[in-house]
């Protein structure tokens, strides 16, 4: 199959476009490689440096690769600039997958998959979160991706596209030749490391005081190669019909056994400190992937923290500067 990656240059969408080639398919990563770092994308890969925000681009790049399939990564995906940011987040993301819908819709392109997010679920009522939790955005990030899962939801009914919204949590982790490089990294687990590589002093908690078993925040983590495996097959999935899955391993770990594993791992003291918590980050939030193990047989490879965390600082200690295109 011809599948089109937009943001394939990202942690992510990278790691996707790896493992569809390896599993077959012929892959063509679109990006404007503003977060993304053409080192990623696959030597087997077709790369077009384009921008949706270009329906000309998009018209084009559809029309001359044919692909029969579409997964979506390419956003801005940083919930707190969302909250200054607004415009850019409900503007941009949005508007850049209308356009994308509209020239896939226009090339009879009828397989899409959603990269979403977790952020959908602000005000769990129930844990772990399940697909068929309220939708509550937590912000405008948030609420972009809940625009685009409802564009979905009707060019289905509309013109028959055959769609999955995949909900993950925490994407970590790394793949041998591929991690996360962030500028700025926000992510904990990439910002522990690197206090263990001596490039910060010591990593901030957010917060101690929380109602969890140490009182930091828990979050479910997933290793980005599941994370991959789990959209190749809700791809092949799309011929039983549109879906929506919730991704995480199903189990949360807090910032402290975060930094206490990396700990372990590294062998680096990593300094912590504890600052005040910051606003709208929820005590507890973990993911139900019953769903997608039932029905698409999705089993996580990696599913302990120690495995997610040591993958990542093997790939931080062999690329201590990341992509180092910066």
């Amino acid at each position: 199959m011809i599948v089109l990656v937009t943001g394939g240059a990202g942690y992510i969408g990278s790691v996707a476009s790896s493992e569809l080639v390896r599993a077959g398919h012929d892959v063509v990563v679109l990006d404007n490689l503003y977060q993304g770092h053409r080192a990623a994308v696959p030597e087997e890969a077709v790369f077009v440096e384009a921008d949706l925000a270009n329906r000309a681009q998009i018209d084009s790049i559809l029309k001359e690769h044919r692909p029969e399939a579409i997964m979506h990564f390419a956003a801005y995906s940083l919930v707190g600039e969302s909250m200054k940011s607004p415009f850019k987040y409900l503007g941009d993301n949005v508007s850049n997958a209308l356009n994308l819908l509209e020239s896939a819709v226009e090339h009879k392109v009828l397989k899409f998959i959603l990269s979403s997010t977790a952020n959908l679920f602000d005000d769990p009522e129930k844990m772990p979160i399940a697909e068929t939790e309220r939708i509550i955005p937590g912000s405008p990030y948030g609420e972009s991706k809940a625009i685009v899962e409802r564009f979905l939801y009707w060019l289905e009914k509309t013109h028959g596209l055959k769609y999955a919204c995949l909900r993950y949590f925490n994407a970590a982790g790394a793949a041998p030749e591929r991690g996360e490089d962030h500028a700025p990294e926000l992510h904990l687990i990439p910002l522990v490391l690197q206090v263990a590589l001596g490039q910060r002093d010591r990593i901030k908690m957010f917060g101690d005081d929380y109602d969890t078993p140490d009182g930091t925040c828990v979050r479910d983590y997933i290793h980005v190669l599941d994370l991959a495996q789990a959209h190749i097959l809700a791809l092949e999935g799309l011929d039983r019909g549109s879906q929506l899955y919730n991704l995480g391993n199903g189990q949360g770990y807090s910032v402290k056994q975060v930094i206490e594993t990396a700990r372990e791992i590294t062998g680096h003291a990593i300094p912590a400190e504890v600052t005040p918590r910051r606003a709208g980050d929820p005590a507890t939030l973990v993911a139900s992937s019953w769903k997608i193990r039932e029905s698409l047989g999705w089993k996580p490879q990696f599913p302990e923290l120690e495995a997610i965390i040591k993958t990542a600082w093997e790939w931080h200690q062999n690329h201590p500067q990341g992509y180092n295109d910066r």
